[in-house]
């Protein structure tokens, strides 16, 4: 039948196509993947392994600086003026921490910034940013407690002056990397400068440390600093100098104590001053340390170095006569006057009495080169030596460019000027019979060789006629401490200004010494532009001293050497 369907004979079988190559293809495939797989583990595993461990460690293994500690710096007894404290800086990564308004609030609230200031650090390309530097322990746990992911604290070392404002022309003050700026900081800050160390820690991804791994170095800390100053000494100087720049409503004042038998600096007070615990602009401006940087016209307080300068010729003795009437002396085109009439006096009387045309008179006697070269001796025109930055030498003009006046001019404290550490140094000079002893601000460990300047006889003989200004009838009456002889001198001088001198402005000066019978204390004390009732020098300066003096001389346990009554 032609619509049957036809039966297939054996021959006639369908032939089904082979997939083994495709099947020998993906094996190949798979066998290659996985011994690539198998390869690349024992290659990380094994010949890799440090690479990896090393580029691991990069991410997570951090070296981090442990910042030495900077020595401390005491008074001679022991007493810290200046110590370092750790405290902690707050850090930003900038490319991590999400730095949106809420964030940026929040930072800037706790750690009393601008957020625009904020926003300005974080908006940097840098990975690491100081946002503030030494913050209290309670403003870092605050910062602390946001647990933001790129939020750091470093730790850092803060310095803090327990004596503030007391101490801060003398001791100085670091900046904010822990460098001296002023003062003694300034002057030693290799020696109070340690060595940072390092270790090294793991972080996490939020620079947070994990774990202390290893102490690479270890840090060193600086040296110790141990300065002459007493710290009593320095607290009864600030206060009475305050006090007395207040009540006279002057522009500033200085003061300087001074050890004659070590040349020690006792103590050493401004005003203005600064506290150098506060901020930078509550500061004011007044950070140089004036007694040894601001120089000035001494007045009379150097008509005791023309004496001794006589006394030295042979020319003068103490009993001298001079005949100082009318109370005027012509020099040339000039003339030097006095404020009284003294008449016919002697040496002696020429200190108690101040007079400058007795003073002017023993000067002209003598050889310029004479009177320059125990000026000079005694320091004036030199640096003290003190080490202190910024010390003035002053100013001494040689003899061989003085007039007959401007002769006449040096012996009562015009034309020449110093600070007011040289003028305490030189009358140290005067108390240590007649050898000068080098300034020291730190604590020396044994005496000091000294330089002869005058004979001991003349030292001696000039101390003993200083006694006569203190004394009833001197001008410096109010220097006077009961139970002890005080030797000094009182000094008003005019300042100059441009053209001339102020009839209106002036110093008040005193220097002196105690106890007199063996000085073992020099004092100097600059009132400057007292503007109140009084501006001699024996009612505005010799006051401080003699309440300065006083409590030192008890505090050192100097025994007494003149009767009460």
């Amino acid at each position: 039948m032609s619509g049957s369907k036809k039966k297939r004979g054996p021959a006639e079988r369908i032939n089904v196509p082979s997939y083994k190559a495709r099947r020998l293809f993906l094996l190949a495939v798979l066998a290659f993947a996985f011994g690539s797989l198998i390869w690349r583990s024992v290659d990380r595993q094994v010949f890799e392994t440090a690479f990896l461990q090393q580029q691991g460690e990069k991410r997570y293994l951090k070296p981090m600086k442990v910042r030495a500690s900077r020595g401390m710096i005491t008074d001679r007894n022991g007493e810290p003026l200046a110590i370092s404290t750790p405290v902690k800086s707050i850090s930003a990564n900038p490319r991590k921490l999400k730095a949106d308004s809420k964030t940026i609030g929040a930072i800037a609230s706790i750690l009393d910034l601008n957020p625009d200031r904020v926003r300005r650090l974080l908006a940097s390309d840098r990975g690491f940013v100081y946002l503030k530097r030494r913050v209290n322990p309670d403003v870092a746990q605050q910062v602390k407690a946001l647990d933001l992911e790129g939020i750091g604290l470093e730790s850092e070392h803060r310095r803090f002056y327990p004596s503030g404002e007391v101490m801060a022309h003398m001791v100085g003050l670091t900046g904010i990397d822990d460098q001296g700026l002023e003062g003694m900081e300034l002057a030693y800050n290799e020696w109070l400068s340690g060595v940072n160390g390092a270790k090294r820690v793991i972080m996490d991804g939020r620079r947070r440390v994990i774990k202390e791994v290893e102490n690479i170095q270890s840090p060193r800390s600086g040296n110790d600093l141990v300065l002459s100053l007493d710290r009593r000494l320095q607290f009864l100087a600030y206060r009475e100098l305050k006090k007395a720049v207040k009540t006279h409503r002057a522009v500033s004042g200085s003061a300087v104590i001074l050890d004659a038998k070590s040349g020690e600096v006792l103590a050493m007070v401004n005003r203005p001053a600064y506290n150098p615990n506060g901020r930078r602009s509550n500061r004011r401006g007044s950070f140089r340390n004036r007694a040894v940087t601001d120089v000035f016209e001494p007045g009379s307080t150097v008509k005791p170095f023309v004496v001794a300068a006589a006394l030295e010729q042979g020319r003068f003795k103490p009993d001298t006569p001079i005949d100082v009437t009318p109370g005027l002396l012509r020099v040339g085109r000039h003339l030097v006057k006095d404020s009284h009439d003294y008449g016919r006096i002697d040496v002696a009387t020429v200190l108690s009495k101040s007079s400058n045309v007795g003073a002017s008179k023993i000067a002209l006697a003598l050889k310029p080169e004479v009177m320059w070269k125990l000026y000079s001796q005694v320091g004036f025109g030199s640096s003290a030596e003190s080490m202190f930055p910024g010390e003035s030498s002053g100013r001494l003009p040689h003899f061989s460019d003085w007039s007959q006046f401007e002769q006449a001019t040096l012996s009562f404290g015009y034309g020449l000027s110093v600070t007011p550490l040289q003028l305490t140094g030189a009358y140290a000079v005067l108390a240590n019979d007649g050898v000068k002893l080098p300034v020291s601000l730190l604590k020396v460990s044994e005496l000091p060789k000294g330089e002869r300047v005058v004979r001991r006889s003349t030292a001696r003989s000039v101390v003993h006629m200083l006694e006569a200004v203190v004394a009833k009838g001197g001008t410096a009456p109010l220097a006077a401490i009961p139970g002890y002889r005080v030797a000094g001198k009182t000094g008003t001088a005019k300042k100059s200004v441009a053209g001339g001198y102020a009839e209106d402005k002036y110093l008040s000066l005193f220097v002196g010494m105690a106890p007199a019978s063996d000085p073992r204390l020099v004092m100097a004390v600059m009132i400057n532009e007292p503007r109140g009732k009084d501006y001699y020098g024996g009612k505005v300066a010799a006051p401080v001293f003699a309440k300065v003096m006083s409590g030192a001389l008890r505090l050192l346990n100097i025994p007494p050497d003149a009767p009460w009554w």
